[in-house]
C-alpha cells in the first residue's frame, strides 16, 4: 500500500461537476492498495498518516503531526500510484488491487483516520475526480506499507 502525503493550506474533489469534499490546513491523502495487501498495511499507513510529524512548531521545525495540530484529512483513492514502469512507456497497473478489494481496503483506510476524531473528507471510488491542493511548503512525501 502506498500513501502519497501532501501537506496542503486547502483542498477539495469534485465530481461531475459537484465539490463532494473539501478541507483547510492538513493534508490531502492519494492512496493506493496493492493485490498484496494485508489490514497490517492499512495500520501502518493510517499510523504513519496520523503522526507524520511535517508540520512546524513555533520554532519552524517539523515537529507536529497532523493530530498534534487538529488538521483536516482529504483521503483519495488513486490505484496509478501502483503503476509499474519499468517496461515500454505505458504504465502496468497488475499490482493494483481489483476494485472490490481496494474499496474495502480504502473504506478501512477511512475509518482509521476517522477514529482520531480529525475532519476527514473522501473523494468517491473509481469516479473521475477533479482535485484542487494548495500544497503548503511545498511538503509532499511518498509513504510506503512494504518499508516497515
Amino acid at each position: 500500500m502506498k500513501a502519497l502525503i501532501q501537506r496542503v493550506s486547502s483542498a477539495g474533489v469534485t465530481v461531475n461537476g459537484n465539490r463532494i469534499g473539501s478541507i483547510n490546513r492538513g493534508l490531502c491523502v492519494f492512496a493506493g492498495i496493492a493485490a498484496d495487501d494485508t489490514r497490517e498495511d492499512i495500520d501502518y499507513l493510517a499510523a504513519k498518516i496520523l503522526g507524520m510529524r511535517i508540520f512546524a512548531d513555533n520554532s519552524g521545525k517539523f515537529n507536529l503531526s497532523i493530530t498534534e495540530i487538529n488538521g483536516e484529512l482529504l483521503l483519495i483513492s488513486q490505484f496509478t500510484l501502483m503503476a509499474t514502469t519499468r517496461k515500454g512507456r505505458r504504465p502496468s497497473f497488475t499490482r493494483a488491487a481489483p476494485p472490490e478489494m481496494a474499496e474495502d481496503m480504502f473504506g478501512e483506510l477511512i475509518e482509521k483516520c476517522r477514529l482520531s476524531g480529525l475532519k476527514t473528507e473522501t473523494g468517491q471510488f473509481q469516479a473521475y475526480m477533479q482535485v484542487e491542493i494548495v500544497n503548503d511548503g511545498p511538503v509532499t512525501i511518498m509513504l510506503d506499507s512494504r518499508e516497515r
